[in-house]
């Protein structure tokens, strides 16, 4: 129970430094056990602007590498909207790992935060 309430706590605590503008929207990301996804948010009209997930794809590989597909197609959805700069929501986890790898691979694929 502490774990999952360390956690929200956490994603508190990022949510209410972190809001995403028509400007810069709010790249979020989320990592089950399975499966990575990944948003472009603009909270001003609380719309999403692109989105990226594994569910439902035939990828092959660890976890980390998965991380870096959807990096990289967030990254190129989101120039097809005309983003460039977002801001990143690491939605209470460390920044390392899987997390690490998706901000990678959305950096190389032109998206600056």
């Amino acid at each position: 129970m502490d774990k999952i309430l360390n956690k929200t706590l956490r994603k508190n605590r990022v949510r209410a430094k972190v809001t995403g503008t028509a400007e810069r929207p709010r790249l979020s990301v989320f990592i089950s056990g399975r499966h990575i996804s990944a948003q472009i948010i603009d909270d001003t009209t609380a719309k999403t602007l692109a989105a990226a997930t594994t569910v439902g794809q035939k990828l092959t590989g660890t976890m980390t590498d998965k991380a870096a597909h959807i990096g990289k197609e967030i990254a190129g959805k989101a120039q097809k909207v005309k983003i460039k700069t977002v801001v990143f929501d690491r939605n209470g986890r460390k920044y390392a790992g899987r997390l690490t790898a998706l901000a990678d691979a959305a950096r190389k694929g032109g998206l600056e935060f």
